[in-house]
């Protein structure tokens, strides 16, 4: 399995995670606050279970040569090279943390990449710990979410000397922006939304700084202010740096650059009257100010301040557009050359523009209908009392939730079938024929077709392998993915498909609708379990299972509150972020099938575990039409459940 973890940048709120961890001790101190985002560059590596040892190989950042950890999965032998410090301590602390709390074996991990600044403020540290926590997770399928790994990373950095707060374990997130409050021992994770692109530039000053002098220095303030200096710490890195990191995260959800500009310069003037005086060594950092200040690239930047821990380590500009983003980093590499500019783009929301309508099956359930008339292609009555192909009502389902376009995965040699009734208008004889409701209606039919594209799936390979073949045509945004063979109605004003897209804008992640089912069919499901983020609404989702047996289900597939022998299933509704689609070409390349195809729910479990999936349970009902009797069922009930 390959793994990325990036960095991450502080971009407010630096210091306040461990600040805010002291009101354990003095519940007088403010609540810490952090904006942050993770960066374009981080840690690469493949990793791989191994029977008895932790293996760890790295390769330089120039790539030129590799050094390598191998140590026994042993507690005392892992916690003594925990104790050590250095690169090779966060890997044996996080692993002993793992053998302490799960009865796991060892890892391989190839660290074949990092082009992540070391030591620079970006949480170096923290990727490396993140990277060991989510290979145990994947290898061993341990069922975590991102806050469990966070949580675990966090403990095998604290194993070793280093004495970092929770903020940095933020990098598992991966490049998004997030908030996070500290309370004492309690973090909280807000996930933010971008409405457009925002445009950084990361300078390492090539200088040097001493952490460890300035976490000494700033942690002789805590947990009470004994003289003025100390006061002032606490002011800064509470509620001043508080109103600063609120006032940005409203900025940032505008995508008011300027204003996290002025922010960002507001923020570092603040630093340095209030810090400055607590360790003037390591925060009068000359190297900083300079940059912050060289005239050369003023006309292109908007605001500026350092990262991290602050002193001359490495210093973060917020730039006008793409091309000044460019030329600051020209300007500092021609000018500056002892210094390294990386690039950070903050990219906005992707809106759920695209839906994915699966509709390449052979029907075999409801065989002979199916050898003359695609299953598809079934009539149903809607609400209004008309009778339409069940692949229409589904399509009108995608457009009610504000799709633009819906690709409809079909066999080749249906695709002129499909075409003809949504594109083409009825022979003129028939549409004489028609009432003016109908003829008006033909209209509608024809526009309705404008937003549709036929996909064909040249070879019946199973479900996954009709989803892949839409890759291409989604072209890298989140989609809308409905069965072709069900029909869905609300409950509330909202459309289904409605509901599902406003889940996934609210979280930004991959999104499964859900519904309850009895214990006697989970087997012709998939089933879900998780953790409750909002009790009986939204799940964050531990693992995904396609049509578990009903004892395997009983025992790893309960949820807590749902009642005894009732299980959460797929309710045949998704917004899928398309990294599904690593997975699923992963899976045809190397032939990975299963029941004899390429199938979804597996790929899905793999983007859990990389990215998280949150489970929504869907306020409305799903109506199969694949089956006989299900099909039977929907033509008594859909039209009355719409009513």
């Amino acid at each position: 399995m390959k793994i990325f973890v990036p960095g991450r940048l502080c971009l407010f709120g630096e210091h306040s995670d461990w600040a805010g961890g002291y009101r354990r001790i003095n519940p007088d101190l403010e609540k810490g606050y952090t904006l942050l985002v993770g960066t374009n560059q981080g840690l690469y590596a493949e990793v791989k279970p191994h029977p008895t040892q932790l293996i760890l190989s790295t390769s330089l950042s120039d790539g030129s040569r590799k050094e390598s950890l191998v140590l026994p999965m042993e507690r005392e032998t892992l916690l003594a090279e925990a104790e050590k410090g250095g690169f090779f301590s966060y890997a044996a602390g996080v692993a002993y943390q793992f053998l302490t709390h799960y009865r796991v074996r060892g890892l391989e991990i190839d660290n074949y990449l990092t082009d992540l600044p070391i030591k620079k403020g970006l949480a170096s540290s923290a990727a490396i710990c993140v990277l060991v926590a989510r290979a145990f997770n994947c290898l061993y399928d341990l069922k975590m979410t991102i806050r469990g790994e966070m949580e675990f990373a966090y403990l095998g950095e604290i194993t070793t000397p280093s004495h970092c707060g929770r903020m940095d374990q933020a990098c598992a997130h991966g490049n998004r922006a997030i908030a996070i409050t500290f309370d004492g021992d309690r973090s909280d994770v807000i996930k933010l939304k971008v409405p457009k692109d925002l445009f950084f530039v990361i300078v390492d000053l090539g200088a040097g700084k001493n952490t460890q002098e300035i976490l000494n220095s700033l942690n002789q303030c805590y947990p009470v202010a004994t003289n003025e200096v100390q006061q002032n710490v606490q002011k800064f890195l509470g509620s001043i740096s508080s109103q600063i990191t609120q006032e940005a995260v409203e900025a940032l959800q505008k995508g008011d650059a300027e204003q996290i500009g002025a922010l960002m310069n507001r923020a570092q003037a603040e630093f340095d009257k209030h810090l400055i005086p607590a360790c003037p060594s390591q925060l009068m950092a000359p190297v900083l100010h300079q940059v912050l200040n060289y005239e050369l690239i003023q006309p292109y930047i908007l605001g500026g301040k350092g990262v991290g821990s602050q002193g001359d380590g490495t210093v973060q500009f917020i730039v006008k557009n793409q091309e000044s983003q460019q030329k600051v980093i020209e300007i500092i590499n021609r000018n500056l050359p002892q210094m390294q500019s990386l690039k950070l783009t903050l990219h906005a929301e992707r809106k759920v523009r695209k839906a994915v309508i699966p509709a390449a099956g052979f029907g075999t359930r409801l065989f002979p209908s199916t050898k003359v008339v695609k299953k598809e292609l079934f009539p149903i009555i809607d609400r209004d009392g008309r009778a339409k192909p069940v692949i229409m009502a589904i399509v009108e389902e995608a457009i009610s939730a504000g799709i633009e376009e819906v690709g409809i995965v079909v066999q080749k040699c249906d695709r002129a079938l499909f075409e003809d009734f949504f594109k083409s208008p009825p022979p003129i004889e028939l549409f004489n024929k028609l009432s003016p409701q109908n003829q008006e209606y033909s209209q509608y039919l024809q526009d309705l077709g404008k937003k549709i594209t036929i996909l064909t799936q040249e070879v019946q390979e199973g479900y996954g392998h009709a989803v892949f073949c839409a890759k291409y045509w989604v072209n890298n945004e989140p989609f809308l993915l409905l069965l072709g063979d069900h029909v869905y109605s609300s409950d509330t004003e909202n459309s289904c498909a409605s509901q599902v897209i406003e889940v996934y804008e609210q979280v930004n992640q991959s999104v499964v609708g859900l519904t309850l089912m009895p214990a006697e069919i989970v087997y012709k499901a998939g089933c879900v379990t998780g953790i409750w983020e909002e009790s009986n609404s939204l799940l964050s989702v531990t693992q995904l299972c396609e049509k578990p047996a009903l004892e395997y289900a009983r025992q790893h597939l309960r949820v807590e509150g749902i009642p005894e022998d009732q299980f959460l299933c797929i309710f045949g509704s998704y917004v899928l972020n398309p990294k599904i689609f690593e997975y699923l070409e992963e899976h045809i390349s190397n032939n990975i099938r299963e029941r004899g195809e390429f199938q979804l729910t597996s790929c899905l479990d793999r983007l859990r575990q990389d990215e998280g999936i949150t489970g929504y349970i869907v306020k409305g009902r799903c109506f199969d039409t694949g089956l006989p009797e299900s099909y039977r069922q929907t033509m008594i009930d859909f039209r009355n459940a719409s009513l």
